[in-house]
Order: structure tokens, then sequence, then C-alpha cells
């Protein structure tokens, strides 16, 4: 754990601003033994974090629930259990706007009105919609605010509550299997085979920077992907290489490609 490497991790000044506070925050708890976190990260910055703190003993990558995308780094001192993460006291808070059902406000629509309440980006994590409801998860410090102001999403009206991380409800996403066999698994096979798409396109797609694999910004149209991994891409959205299967007579790799809907 060097602050030293800041300098070799950060590609803009902008992440060098939030490595430098990221290890500001994390620091300042280790050195005064006293729990401290930052705000939420996206995929990338968490990589980022990732080399900046190493196996750091008592950090922690969360975000209200397991499978969270977007999470803050807490540092717990010995004294504190992991399961701390989950009580009242939590940084990390859970609020459930209910609505009425027949209204089918999208991610969007909830990301769009939080951020035009005046809140910052890294004060919310996901967004996790499902009818008649949206749990999402927001800083402590935030959350009485949201409390008190967010009352609508677009058109539609919402109750605001805060319930326990315990409680959260996160759907189950809605996923498109697609089945396939590719020549190899390179990022833009992958891409092509799992938005339907040729080959050339998904290069076009990487060349301009709008491909990240889980997380991570990959320009090279050869990267190999791993299974299990995501695919995002701006402007057609997100597929999983779910399982790598044998290789067909024909000599091409048998996969299984979840695509989100």
């Amino acid at each position: 754990m060097d602050r030293n490497n800041i300098e070799k991790i950060a590609q803009s000044a902008e992440d060098r601003l939030l490595l430098a506070k990221l290890w500001d925050k994390i620091n300042a708890g280790q050195r005064k033994n006293i729990p401290s976190h930052t705000c939420f990260l996206s995929p990338r910055e968490q990589e980022m974090a990732k080399y900046l703190f190493g196996d750091m003993e008592g950090l922690h990558a969360f975000g209200g629930y397991g499978d969270a995308e977007r999470k803050m780094l807490i540092y717990l001192p010995d004294y504190l259990e992991e399961s701390s993460l989950y009580d009242e006291d939590s940084p990390c808070v859970c609020l459930r706007a209910a609505f009425f059902q027949g209204d089918s406000p999208s991610h969007r629509d909830f990301l769009g009105a939080l951020m035009g309440a005046g809140v910052g980006r890294e004060t919310v994590g996901d967004i996790c919609v499902d009818a008649g409801q949206c749990d999402f998860f927001v800083t402590a410090e935030i959350a009485p605010y949201l409390l008190q102001n967010f009352t609508s999403a677009g058109r539609t009206r919402l109750h605001l509550q805060q319930v326990p991380l315990t409680d959260a409800h996160i759907p189950e996403p809605e996923v498109k299997v697609i089945r396939d066999t590719l020549a190899s698994l390179r990022l833009d096979s992958v891409i092509a085979s799992g938005f339907r798409i040729g080959r050339s396109l998904a290069g076009q797609y990487i060349a301009a920077g709008k491909a990240a694999i889980d997380g991570l910004p990959c320009e090279k149209p050869d990267k190999a992907v791993a299974e299990g991994a995501k695919i995002s891409v701006r402007g057609l959205g997100k597929i999983q290489l779910a399982a790598i299967g044998s290789r067909t007579k024909k000599d091409r790799i048998s996969v299984v490609i979840h695509r989100y809907v």
C-alpha cells in the first residue's frame, strides 16, 4: 500500500484526484483505527482502488448486497466484524421508493430524477427497479435529504422509506440466453454474438472506446474474454459470457451468452 502508486495507476487528472481522495479517507481510518468509507465507485474505479490498496486488511468493497455493481470502500478496524456493514449505522443505506404499479419508471428515470434532485452520482449506488417499487442505495449522509425531497421520478409519484439492508429487494435480472459457437473468444467475436451484429461493427464500438470488460475499458478487439466476464457496450447494453463449452467437430468453441434485457 503505497500512495506513490497513484501516479502509476491514474490515467487522467480526474483519476489522480479520485485516488488521492480515496487514499486520504481510508488511510485516516487506518491510522486512527476507526471506521472510514469512500463514496460509491464504478467497477473501473474499484479496479483502480484494488491496485492502490492491494490486500489491505480490514478493507471491504460493499454496495449494500452481494452482487452490487457500484460499491463503497469501507475500512473496518479489527474490533468490528464484517457483519457490521449491515448494521443500522452502516455508511450505506437502502431507500425504497413505492409507486403505482401501473407506472413503469425505468432505471434511467430514477437516475435522472436523483441527479435532478441535486445529489452527486458518487452518492448513489445500484438502482434496482421492480414492479411497484425500487430499492436503491445511497450514502448515509444523503439519505435524510432524499427522504424529505425525492418525491417523483419523471411523472411517477414516489413514497420513500428507509429499509434495513437485509430487507433490500433485488429483482432477478431478465436475460436472453444465446447459445452459439465462436472461432475464438476474442472480445469482438463475443460482442458480435451477444448483440447479433457483425464483427466489424463490434470492432468499431471497441475502437471508439465504448466497450468495457468487468467495468474496465478495453480497446483491443482481440482481447480474450474469460468465462463469467461481463461486457458492457455503450449504445448496445450488457452481456455476460456465462459459459464456455467444448469444441465442436469444426473446431469452434461452444458458448452460452446472457444478454441483459
